[in-house]
């Protein structure tokens, strides 16, 4: 429990410094922000910064800082100390510069930002990129909040041929047609308050529970760290594509930027976006360590962290809490998707409209591009649950496209920063790590080119020189593109 405590304590602390540090840096400014000047009620509008930093905490929180943690643990007690010092230099950080930078350049989604500041043709890439990833994660939350309810809350096998999970799944697709298309404040930002009240709940009582039921953790001094998992693989890059969503996660840059549209002053940045990272890395330090008491107490097992981590969300969940109890953490982490998913595709909805230059103030195209949205994710969800394997090729090509865009994003901030004259290594330093881990990983993993680790590492540590030589020069040399305006 010390090793956790310790972690908490760096997470807190370190935090409240790099977050005042991260603040310095940016300087904010009294300057009008994109919701006051170009308020057009429906996604550029002023709001309150507690509904704007409960609807970021909602946003950002999918099932990655419970799932990803979940299956993280297995690396030993280490996660207690890399996912706060993770969170508060690489992932807090991604957060806020990206919401600010956005906030500075008329609430600019991410693939303008990128076409700005890295180039015409790093944007056509980009573009097709970002669009796949946001379809992917949008299937990823509807399929699993609609698994959890109907595994845990309704006691169902959740199967393709069971009519209630369709139905489960009909429902989440509904609420989230009429978040998509409705204005911000209509639906996300009434109902938010609620759904936080619900997740803190859920969050604080899982974290009680670990003192209340006694759950014993493991230190780092009694279990020293090993570059390995008993399942084979490697802390570098493994660990940091699986607890993606608590260190750092590149959906999260498309997730500031809508809310860098509903802020009404600068200086309410760190708040909306630094902290409420870093209660993301609570909620994934909580879990990881329910996780681990649960493995020790003898109520899960090592096997079923690494291949059924939902099923250890509602043991855990109940045994803590009870039965009512346990329901409402189980409804809590319910709610951490659906509430990603609602803006996940209002946000796709708003990059296809600015790419394709359509009005996104008449009612019947956002309808109709709403609709060949939720048509392929539709046709996704389909797949994912017809194939055996369909979700967990899923997850995989999720987690490695969530990174990537990580680097996309702090390459941003990066060039932003050396242009501006700021210290860049603050985002440098991080993009050129997070460049290494998802090259390892794509040129050894099934999913990739399943090359050996000697040589996938010796490769990605050649093509993080490169990305770190390419961005210097670009960053002090290259042109930053016209402002594209952000319209109505």
């Amino acid at each position: 429990m010390i090793t956790f405590l310790i972690g908490v304590v760096l997470l807190v602390v370190g935090g409240l410094v790099y977050g005042r540090v991260c603040e310095r840096v940016m300087k904010p400014t009294d300057d009008k922000t994109p919701a006051v000047e170009l308020n057009d009620g429906v996604d550029f509008v002023p709001m309150k910064k507690w509904k704007n930093s409960l609807i970021e905490l909602l946003n950002i929180a999918g099932t990655g800082p419970i799932l990803g943690p979940i299956q993280g643990i297995l690396f030993g007690p280490i996660v207690f100390i890399t996912i706060p010092i993770g969170c508060v230099l690489g992932g807090a950080m991604h957060d806020y510069m990206t919401g600010m930078i956005s906030i500075r350049c008329s609430g600019e989604q991410m693939p303008a930002l990128v076409r700005r500041f890295l180039g015409k043709h790093t944007y056509s890439f980009y573009k097709l990129f970002i669009l796949l990833f946001m379809l992917l994660i949008g299937v990823v939350f509807i399929y699993t909040p609609g698994d959890l309810f109907v595994t845990h809350i309704l006691n169902r096998e959740s199967s393709i041929s069971d009519p209630v999970g369709w139905l489960v799944y009909a429902a989440i697709f509904a609420y989230y047609i009429i978040a998509t298309l409705l204005p911000i404040d209509k639906i996300i930002g009434k109902v938010y308050p609620i759904f936080g009240a619900i997740l803190l709940l859920s969050a604080v009582g899982v974290f009680a529970g670990l003192f209340i039921k006694g759950y014993r953790l493991d230190e780092l001094w009694e279990t020293g760290f090993s570059f390995s998992n008993m399942y084979g693989e490697k802390f570098i890059p493994v660990f940091f594509v699986t607890v993606a969503c608590g260190i750092v996660s590149g959906f999260h840059s498309t997730q500031a930027t809508i809310v860098s549209r509903t802020v009404s002053n600068e200086h309410e940045g760190r708040m909306t976006f630094y902290n409420m990272m870093l209660l993301e890395g609570f909620i994934a330090m909580v879990w990881a360590a329910a996780a681990m008491g649960a493995v020790n107490a003898g109520l899960a097992t090592n096997d079923m962290l690494h291949t059924s981590a939902t099923e250890v969300v509602g043991i855990v969940a109940k045994n803590m809490l009870g039965k009512v109890g346990g329901i409402v953490a189980i409804v809590g982490v319910i709610i951490l998707p659906i509430t990603s998913g609602d803006t996940v595709l209002r946000s796709l909805r708003i990059m296809v409209c600015d790419m394709l230059n359509i009005d996104r103030e008449k009612k019947k195209n956002r309808l109709f591009v709403s609709l060949v949205i939720f048509a392929v994710v539709a046709g996704i969800l389909y797949y994912a649950k017809a194939d055996a394997s369909g979700f967990n090729i899923l997850w995989r090509y999720f987690s490695w496209t969530n990174e990537g865009i990580a680097v996309f994003a702090i390459t941003v901030i990066s060039v932003y920063m050396m242009r501006n004259s700021m210290p860049y290594l603050m985002a440098l330093i991080p993009g050129m790590f997070y460049m290494f881990i998802i090259s390892a990983y794509i040129f050894n993993a099934k999913i990739g080119f399943q090359l050996p680790w000697a040589v996938s590492y010796t490769i990605a540590g050649v093509l993080t020189l490169i990305y770190a030589v390419v961005i210097c020069y670009c960053g002090k040399k290259g042109k930053e593109l016209p402002p594209v305006k952000a319209t109505a």
